[in-house]
């Protein structure tokens, strides 16, 4: 049977959660030079992103491999 890939080490964190984490470990700078997308680089917001990132699959892939890496699990 077919199941969806899990995310265990992210699981019952929000998306949200990750970004704020972010924003405070490297600042949209940085996060842009990681994962180069206009609403990390063009007048960045939490707002902005979430709604970018929650329609965009590749790009929230992006960002949680960053948010695993910066060990903020």
């Amino acid at each position: 049977m077919n199941q969806p890939k899990q995310k265990p080490a992210l699981e019952g964190i929000t998306l949200e959660a990750i970004l704020t984490h972010l924003v405070a470990q490297y600042g949209w700078e940085e996060m842009a030079q990681q994962v180069n997308i206009r609403c990390f680089t063009l007048d960045p917001s939490i707002k902005s992103s979430l709604k970018f990132l929650r329609k965009t699959p590749w790009a929230r892939e992006k960002v949680e491999q960053m948010y695993l890496q910066s060990d903020g699990r």
